[in-house]
């Protein structure tokens, strides 16, 4: 007796698509990504509005959050330079963080909209390659702004035979960060939507917690990497 599964329904790769002029934008990613972005800042306005010396409730975890990025930025980038990086890390962390979050709780895939499908911001490659290439931009202004044309010695030392593996290093890290994070997101999302789909009335909580600690995980990483890029984009070698 055959079973009709609505797994086929799971689809991936659809996309709404919002006509501006001659450009085709990913429309499901802007809403989703408006979703994230809005969540951040109630989370900021609400722990934010009254402040007080004894923090508590969301002023606590802001401080909290605060303290650990700049850790990690200062840990990565370095004592003279980690405070003109830290928006930069921050901003980075806490958007891949509630992306990779909210695709880890919500069954975005089962929201139908008009065509396409919902997802976390993080689980399209465009979004990751996005970040990716803006955190390539980031060391590079990093290094030049601070060394000036002596960043490019570092392409040369401790030989100039190490110009070309440089080079395809430079290439190599954006497509790393961004398929890294893409990759892992998008089985998360697919695993919930899944078992959403073959036990609806009953919530799928070990895929769900598994991918709640894989979804922090990947944003510390992001988050770490970029940081460790930018630290060695403006380190000064000591002779």
């Amino acid at each position: 007796m055959p079973f009709n599964l609505p797994l086929a329904e799971l689809e991936v790769g659809k996309h709404l698509y919002w006509k501006v002029g001659q450009l085709n934008l990913h429309g499901q990613v802007f809403l989703s990504s408006w979703i994230v972005i809005g969540a951040l800042l109630a989370l900021v306005v609400v722990g934010t509005r009254k402040m007080e010396r004894e923090p508590r409730g969301v002023q606590n975890l802001l401080e909290f959050l605060w303290d650990y990025l700049r850790d990690l930025a200062r840990d990565q980038i370095g004592e003279k330079a980690y405070r003109d990086w830290l928006p930069f890390i921050g901003t980075l962390f806490l958007f891949i963080f509630v992306s990779n979050w909210g695709g880890a709780l919500i069954p975005w895939k089962l929201i139908h909209l008009p065509s396409g499908e919902l997802g976390a911001p993080t689980a399209d490659i465009n979004t990751t390659i996005a970040l990716a290439l803006l955190v390539s931009l980031a060391y590079f202004y990093a290094g030049l702004s601070r060394k000036g044309l002596r960043y490019f010695e570092y392409y040369v030392e401790p030989t100039p035979i190490m110009l070309p593996f440089k080079i395809v290093e430079d290439f190599t890290k954006p497509l790393s960060l961004s398929f890294r994070l893409f990759g892992n997101i998008l089985a998360d999302e697919l695993v919930v939507a899944v078992l959403a789909f073959l036990v609806p009335l009953v919530v799928p909580l070990p895929a769900m917690f598994l991918g709640l600690f894989t979804s922090a995980i990947q944003a510390l990483i992001f988050a770490t990497l970029a940081a460790y890029y930018i630290g060695e984009a403006v380190h000064e070698e000591q002779h």
